[in-house]
């Protein structure tokens, strides 16, 4: 095996790259979009995002000519994230399949997040490199 890669904080599916870069695609240059988590709604968090420059601390995944930029604050919220897009006939908008909620509201609009443990996640990330 030649260089090991560093693992990446959340995974970005090829339609949420692409609606990414639609979103940077006018003036947000040194830009990305920022997903965090806040307290609020009936489930206890909801997920942020707005079009921002990173900050000390934060993650930034470069994804095929678009950037997410992962708050400081959510990285263990987030671990294992896959981020991606659904679309419907009246609608599109960014879903997240997070292996840390617990629960979801029944409107869709909050959940439930227990932060990953850093312990079993380095260990995870040590399987298969060698």
């Amino acid at each position: 095996m030649t260089s090991m890669q560093k693992m990446s904080v959340m995974n970005v599916s090829p339609a949420a790259a692409e609606r990414v870069r639609g979103l940077l695609a006018t003036g947000a240059e040194g830009k990305g979009l920022r997903v965090s988590v806040e307290k609020g709604g009936c489930a206890g968090m909801s997920y942020k995002m707005e079009i921002a420059e990173p900050k000390r601390g934060d993650e930034v995944i470069d994804v095929e000519g678009g950037r997410v930029i992962v708050d400081a604050a959510a990285v263990l919220y987030l671990l294992g994230t896959t981020m991606d897009v659904k679309t419907t006939q009246f609608a599109s908008t960014f879903v997240f399949e997070n292996p840390n909620q617990t629960s979801a509201c029944g409107c869709g609009e909050s959940v439930e997040l227990k932060p990953a443990d850093p312990e079993k996640v380095g260990a995870a990330s040590q399987i298969g490199s060698s």
